[in-house]
């Protein structure tokens, strides 16, 4: 009889920890609270688990963002191709890195002060992304969405003219909603996309009707 109540008990609790998932601000830190060793990337993405994918998407979008030189897109979005790619196909559910990059870390009070300062603003951005909404259960719901990041990292890959920064700022709201358990803003993040295709597509078509008319 306790034995049976007991697992009930975690049952429960292991769904509302799936219903009312822990900030991403709060995971930070937590991992931060190691006070002595090194903070690896391995270290991160096995603390964020199915929700690196999310957090990865997010940092390597974020450069994307900032104006760059013509060309720069073919080098930054090499890293979002990456992650999408895995999101796509990662049988795990969570990123997997080279040993080369996973194994890259700083002291533990670098990474507590680099937490503190960016905590703040995480809290603010949480009081609009949080979870709620979420329909993102199963693997191939998560597949389905990773491949639709992946045409998306492939835009912002190619040299289109005014056709990179809506992609990655669709891929950043994708990858923090997802990071946040946030349905409602992947669904936001998926709309952005959606209109930053067209809008690539429409450049590309435009471009290519102008050649013709020239050639």
């Amino acid at each position: 009889m306790t034995e049976g109540a007991g697992t009930l008990a975690y049952s429960l609790a292991d769904r509302h920890e799936k219903e009312r998932p822990e900030h991403l601000s709060d995971l930070l830190l937590r991992l931060a609270r190691r006070s002595d060793g090194t903070i690896t990337i391995r270290d991160i993405a096995i603390t964020l688990q199915d929700r690196s994918f999310g957090a990865f998407l997010l940092v390597f979008s974020l450069p994307n963002l900032v104006p760059m030189p013509p060309g720069a897109t073919l080098f930054l979005g090499l890293p979002l191709i990456f992650v999408a790619w895995q999101m796509l196909t990662s049988a795990q559910g969570r990123i997997y890195l080279p040993r080369r990059i996973a194994n890259y870390g700083v002291g533990a009070s670098t990474f507590q002060g680099a937490v503190n300062r960016l905590v703040p603003w995480l809290k603010r951005a949480e009081t609009l992304v949080k979870p709620r909404f979420w329909f993102l259960e199963t693997r191939f719901s998560e597949r389905v969405l990773g491949l639709f990041a992946l045409v998306l990292a492939i835009v912002v890959f190619l040299p289109i003219p005014l056709g990179n920064w809506l992609p990655a700022l669709a891929l950043a709201i994708i990858g923090f909603a997802h990071s946040q358990c946030d349905g409602f803003g992947v669904l936001i993040g998926t709309l952005v996309g959606l209109l930053s295709i067209a809008v690539a597509g429409f450049v590309v078509y435009t471009a290519g009707a102008v050649l013709l008319l020239v050639f």
